[in-house]
């Protein structure tokens, strides 16, 4: 993590938006939301990036706000919402043929279906072709030149080369975005022909960079936040042929990610215990991730669904984006108290009815119910011998989890867990402290 220059006043911070076909609606619906409070909050967006449909994602918000930080916020709320109702399948030949696709993804769990390649299926072309329609309807790509230094945010989108296997990370300050460029990293190759950029042929993102996160460290970010498609964690274990194909899928397309995020992790605590020299080349980031929450969503999240073009699965994939950002942007405003220490702000994100559970080996454990119970453990463990630990990442996906840690007598002991935070109404019905990771 290179060092970059920082604005005086503003947290700098840089948003990763991960592929998923039709469930980046999701993350059309969270970036809509960051966008519109980042405006006018302490934040300055200094990168995008994206791969698959959340290179489009990414894409539009970028164009949005290389037109001024004024409204930036609203315009890509716009283009966000025009292309994804474009994008659905709203007529009735398109809600067959939508139908159709979910309909046959689906029964290859369990039939054995004809497979066309791309290439001997002229249909192939054209949806390509449509697609890059839709795109050039929202943005005048022959406008579009080399992003010079010192303007922000810069945009960054995720590909591989079929025949060189190398992966690339198209820079808006290095390569001119066109098009190309992103249905470059949106071709599926079951789906699509490769897509020709610049000498080479190009396939989907997901088998390189899912999203793009190192690339944006050169921007010099305080903060890299990324919207997270594929969840992390599931409850049961998944038993039918189509339960483990979708939880292979899934994994595969966190693989880059975490392996990416771990990286970042390991400087930030290297930095941390002084292995590494703070004042040199690297510099700590904080990382936080905000997830597509299976278990509050409505709909079956399968595979075969990230191909449903339906409007009301769309909509509702894009609503609850905007929720999830609303609990996370309210999840900082709660950690900003925390931090600085300030028992009455802290408390007073807490529902009238909240319960707290601190669990061992954190101190005066037990359940506390309602504020006046919860007010002197805030004051005496949140906001006295409990830190947070953001050399660790945030998580939002159903609840919004921190790594903590706890001084406990000796100061040389110290205590690691996590603090788990369910938010309803932007306030904190429950909150467990709890000693697993």
């Amino acid at each position: 993590m290179e060092a970059g220059s920082e604005g005086a006043d503003r947290k700098r911070v840089a948003i990763a938006c991960q592929g998923g076909g039709s469930h980046t609606a999701f993350t059309a619906g969270a970036l809509k939301e960051l966008l519109r409070a980042t405006e006018s909050s302490g934040y300055e967006i200094v990168g995008l990036s994206g791969t698959s449909g959340g290179a489009v994602c990414a894409l539009l918000a970028w164009h949005a706000m290389l037109g001024g930080r004024d409204g930036a916020g609203e315009r890509a709320a716009r283009l966000l919402d025009e292309f994804w109702e474009e994008n659905s399948a709203a007529t009735p030949p398109e809600k067959l043929i939508n139908y159709w696709t979910v309909w046959a993804s689906k029964a290859q769990s369990y039939l054995a279906m004809p497979v066309v390649s791309p290439y001997d299926n002229p249909f192939a072309g054209v949806a390509l072709g449509d697609f890059k329609e839709m795109l050039e309807r929202r943005l005048d790509f022959g406008r579009v030149g080399l992003q010079p230094e010192g303007s922000y945010p810069v945009l960054i989108v995720g590909a591989v080369d079929v025949l060189s296997g190398e992966f690339k990370a198209f820079n808006s300050r290095h390569d001119r975005i066109s098009a190309d460029t992103v249905l470059a990293s949106a071709a599926i190759p079951t789906l699509f022909r490769s897509v020709r950029v610049g000498g080479g042929a190009y396939w989907d993102g997901l088998f390189s960079q899912n999203p793009p996160v190192r690339e944006l460290i050169d921007e010099g970010p305080d903060e890299i936040w990324v919207i997270q498609i594929n969840p992390k964690e599931r409850d049961t274990e998944p038993r039918t042929f189509a339960e483990i194909a979708d939880r292979r899928n899934e994994l595969a397309g966190n693989l880059s990610l975490h392996q990416e995020l771990h990286f970042i992790e390991k400087i930030d605590q290297a930095l941390e215990e002084g292995w590494i020299p703070e004042n040199g080349k690297y510099r700590r980031i904080v990382v936080r991730l905000i997830e597509l929450s299976r278990p509050r969503f409505s709909r079956f999240l399968g595979t075969a669904s990230k191909l449903n073009r339906d409007p009301r699965f769309l909509q509702e994939l894009m609503s609850h984006g905007e929720d999830q950002a609303r609990e996370f942007l309210t999840a900082l405003a709660f950690e900003d108290a925390w931090r600085k220490r300030d028992p009455d702000a802290v408390t007073s994100f807490f529902a009238e009815d909240a319960e707290l559970v601190c669990s061992p080996p954190f101190q005066e454990c037990g359940t506390y119910k309602g504020r006046e119970q919860i007010r002197p453990f805030v004051a005496k463990h949140l906001c006295g011998n409990i830190r947070i630990n953001l050399t660790k990442k945030q998580v939002a996906r159903n609840r919004v989890a921190w790594a903590i840690r706890a001084r406990r007598g000796d100061p040389a002991t110290r205590v690691e867990g996590a603090a788990e935070a369910e938010f309803r109404d932007r306030k904190i019905r429950t909150f467990r402290l709890d000693p697993k990771l």
